[in-house]
C-alpha cells in the first residue's frame, strides 16, 4: 500500500498497523509516540494502515499526543495506589485540577499518605514502564459499565455513564485494573517514563515534561494562591452536591437547575463585593484587571465598578488596549507578524506618566486606539480625579511591574481572574481550564466577530502561547485571583457550541479538535441558556445581557 507519512508518500505491507509503523519511524522523533492522526482523526496504534491514507504519528509535543500521555500517566498512577494502598484503607482516588506544571491529587480513605508512601507508588509506576504493559481497549455495554464502575466504588464514573445515550462505551485494561478514560490511550507503559510524584498540601502532584521539552520532567513551581482559589471552588461544588458532570445531570434531571444557577451566580456576586470593600478598605486608587482569554474581564470589570458604586466610589473604566504603540512601532513575532499580546506592544511609559498626573490631581486627556488606521488619538473629555474616585484598568499586563513600578503599592490593587475549572467529568477526568475558555471564545467569536469555529481553533494555539508569556508567569502577584467559572455553564453553552463545531470541515486541521469538544459536550445534558441571569458572565459570551449586549 502507499500512505503519506508526514509529508512523504511511502509503501508499507498491507495489515500493516499504525503501532508497526510507529515502531519503524520512531528514531525519526524527538520523543515517545503516542497516538497517531489518519486523515485528520484521532487513532490508537491498534488500528491497521489504510491505502492511501495521510497519517500524522503525535508525539507528547503535539496538543493530542499530550493528552494521551497524560492520560496514560494517570492511569499508571490510579492502578499504583490501588497495588501499594491495602484496600480496606482506601475508598477512591481524585485528580482534581491542574497547578501549573502539577496535576493535583487526593488519595481518599484511612490513608496515611508521606513521602516513603509516595515513593513506593512512583516506584510502582517505573514498574510498570519497565515492563511495557499494554493498555486493552473493551467495548462494554452501558449499563454493564455501570455495574463494574458501582463495584468499584466509583460513584462518579457509574453517575456519568447513567446519562450516556449510546448503548456501549469504552474501558481500559492495564493488567487486571479496569477504569474509563475521556480520549485516547497510548498503546502501553513503556513509552510513559518521564514523570515525577510530588506531595503537596493534602495530596500530591505528578509532574509531566513541557509540550516544548518532551524528554524533561519540569519543575514544579508552587502556587499557594491558585491552590486555595481552586480548593475553595472545589469545596463549595462539594458542598453544593455537584462536583462531577453526572452530580450536574442529576440536577439538572430533577428539575433544581435553577436554584443552582442562581446560588452560583449569587456566589460570583458576593465574592465581587468582597473584593470592593477590600478595594475601599485599602483606599486603592487603581485597580487592574488581568486574565486570559474569555475568562470574563469585561463582564467582571462592569460588575466590580457597579459595587464600588455603593461603596461610594466613582469608577473610571481604562482599557490598556487604548495604549498601543502606534502599528509602525508594533513589535513582530517570529513569522514576522504583527505581536499585540506582548508587553512591547504597548506604550508604558506614556501609560504609567498619564497615571501618575491623574494620581496628582492633574488633568489628563486619555487616548483611544484606533484599530483601523492603528494610531493613538485624542478625542475624549480630559480626565481629573479626586480621592472618591478608583482607576479601573483592564488589559492582559495588569500585573506585570513594567506597567506599574512608578504608581506606589499602597495605591495599587491587583485583580487576577480567569476561569479555573473544578468540575469535572468524574473523579479521574478532569476538564482542562483551557477547555472552558475555548468553548467560551468560539462562542463568542461567531456571536461578535462572525469567525468560525474552525477559525477560532486555529489560532488557539498562538493566544495559549501568548498567555504563557505575559499572564500565566505574574498571577501570583495578584492581591485576589477571581475565579469566573461557573458550575452550570457547559449546560447552557451547548446549544450555541454545537452547531458551529459541526461547521468544522473533514478535512481541516481542526476537525479532530472539534470533534474532541463535541465529544466533551456530549456528556452534559442540556438546559435552557434564556435562563441565564442577565447580568451573568456568561452573557458576555452567549450574548443577551445588559452589560455588554
Amino acid at each position: 500500500m502507499k500512505v503519506w507519512l508526514e509529508d512523504n508518500e511511502i509503501e508499507v505491507p498491507a495489515g500493516m498497523s499504525l503501532k508497526d509503523l510507529a515502531e519503524q519511524h520512531a528514531d525519526e522523533y524527538p520523543a515517545p509516540l503516542m497516538m497517531a492522526k489518519v486523515n485528520g482523526t484521532v487513532q490508537e496504534f491498534y488500528h491497521l494502515v489504510e491505502d492511501g491514507s495521510r497519517i500524522h504519528l503525535c508525539t507528547p509535543t503535539d496538543n493530542d499526543g499530550n493528552r494521551v500521555f497524560e492520560r496514560g500517566v494517570t492511569m499508571m498512577v490510579l492502578k499504583a495506589i490501588r497495588d501499594v494502598v491495602p484496600e480496606d484503607r482506601l475508598t477512591g482516588v481524585n485528580v482534581e485540577f491542574t497547578l501549573y506544571t502539577g496535576h493535583f491529587c487526593r488519595i481518599m480513605g484511612k490513608v496515611d499518605l508521606d513521602q516513603k508512601m509516595l515513593n513506593r507508588i512512583e516506584a510502582k509506576m517505573r514498574e510498570y514502564v519497565e515492563a511495557d504493559i499494554p493498555f486493552i481497549k473493551k467495548v462494554i455495554r452501558t449499563r454493564d459499565a455501570v455495574e463494574l464502575f458501582n463495584s468499584l466504588r466509583i460513584e462518579s464514573k457509574s453517575k456519568l455513564t447513567k446519562y450516556r445515550r449510546n448503548s456501549r462505551m469504552t474501558v481500559y485494561d492495564l493488567d487486571g485494573y479496569t477504569d474509563y478514560f475521556y480520549g485516547a490511550m497510548p498503546y502501553s507503559t513503556g513509552v510513559l517514563g518521564n514523570f515525577k510524584l510530588r506531595l503537596y498540601m493534602d495530596g500530591f502532584v505528578f509532574i509531566l515534561p513541557s509540550r516544548n521539552e518532551p524528554t524533561k520532567v519540569q519543575r514544579f513551581d508552587v502556587s499557594k494562591k491558585l491552590f486555595y482559589t481552586m480548593q475553595y471552588t472545589n469545596d463549595w461544588i462539594e458542598m453544593m452536591g455537584v462536583s462531577n458532570v453526572g452530580e450536574l445531570n442529576e440536577v439538572i434531571v430533577r428539575g433544581e437547575f435553577t436554584e443552582l444557577m442562581s446560588t452560583q451566580e449569587a456566589l460570583h456576586e458576593k465574592k465581587i463585593g468582597d473584593i470592593a470593600e477590600e478595594i475601599v478598605k485599602r483606599k486603592s486608587r487603581i485597580v487592574t484587571i488581568a486574565g486570559p482569554s474569555s475568562s470574563g474581564k469585561t463582564t467582571f470589570s462592569y460588575r466590580l465598578s457597579t459595587q464600588l458604586k455603593t461603596l461610594g466610589v466613582n469608577p473610571h473604566p481604562i482599557g490598556l488596549d487604548d495604549y498601543f504603540v502606534n502599528r509602525e512601532d508594533t513589535p513582530r513575532d517570529e513569522t514576522g507578524a504583527f505581536n499585540f499580546e506582548c508587553i512591547e506592544a504597548i506604550d508604558t511609559e506614556g501609560f504609567k506618566r498619564d497615571m501618575m498626573k491623574l494620581l496628582e490631581g492633574r488633568k489628563v486627556q486619555l487616548p483611544t486606539y484606533n484599530f483601523i488606521t492603528g494610531m493613538r488619538q485624542y478625542d475624549k473629555p480630559f480626565l481629573q480625579i479626586g480621592n472618591n474616585d478608583v482607576l479601573v484598568i483592564e488589559g492582559i499586563h495588569g500585573l506585570n511591574d513594567k506597567l506599574t513600578d512608578t504608581i506606589p503599592d499602597d495605591e495599587k490593587y491587583k485583580i487576577y481572574i480567569s476561569a479555573l475549572t473544578t468540575l469535572n467529568l468524574d473523579a479521574h477526568n478532569r476538564i482542562p481550564t483551557t477547555d472552558g475558555r475555548l468553548i467560551r471564545r468560539i462562542i463568542r467569536d461567531a456571536r461578535t466577530r462572525g469567525n468560525t469555529a474552525q477559525r477560532t481553533i486555529s489560532m488557539w494555539e498562538s493566544v495559549r502561547r501568548g498567555e504563557e508569556e505575559n499572564i500565566f508567569p505574574f498571577q501570583e502577584k495578584a492581591d485576589v485571583m477571581f475565579n469566573s467559572a461557573l458550575i452550570y455553564e457547559r449546560a447552557a453553552m451547548k446549544l450555541y457550541a454545537d452547531p458551529v463545531l459541526f461547521q468544522v470541515p473533514r478535512d481541516s486541521e481542526e476537525y479532530s479538535e472539534a470533534q474532541r469538544l463535541l465529544k466533551f459536550l456530549d456528556y452534559f445534558l442540556p438546559v435552557d441558556p434564556h435562563d441565564v441571569p442577565l447580568t451573568s458572565v456568561l452573557r458576555e459570551f452567549i450574548g443577551g445581557g445588559i452589560l455588554l449586549g
